[in-house]
């Protein structure tokens, strides 16, 4: 008896293997297939209304910031021979009276 239930046990493995196997193939069938239509319905869109799809335009940025990239377009900024230090002045809204003179930036953060 005990062969006889290792073999219907084998028999509904390899049932439920199969049927999982299906399940599987069918629901990626069907997930190709909605890809198939979005894709198509997209580009039907896109056709409509003129206008290239933002997936596309995406890549198509990229690709170009690439290849500016490697022709040289970004280059470092100016060099610090550039920068010239200047004495800084206060801003007073039009008809504030004038701030008491202090001892620099120090006093004044002291106060």
């Amino acid at each position: 008896m005990n062969t006889f239930a290792d073999l219907i046990s084998r028999l509904l493995r390899f049932a439920l293997r199969m049927v999982f196997a299906l399940a599987a193939t069918v629901f990626l069938v069907s997930l190709m297939l909605a890809s198939l239509v979005v894709v198509l319905a997209v580009s039907l869109w896109s056709l409509l209304t003129g206008r290239k799809p933002a997936p596309v335009v995406l890549f198509q940025q990229f690709r170009q910031a690439r290849e500016r990239y490697a022709q040289g377009m970004f280059r470092p900024g100016p060099s610090t021979a550039d920068v010239v230090d200047v004495q800084a002045t206060e801003v007073r809204e039009h008809g504030a009276p004038a701030a008491a003179p202090a001892d620099g930036p120090v006093g004044r953060l002291s106060r």
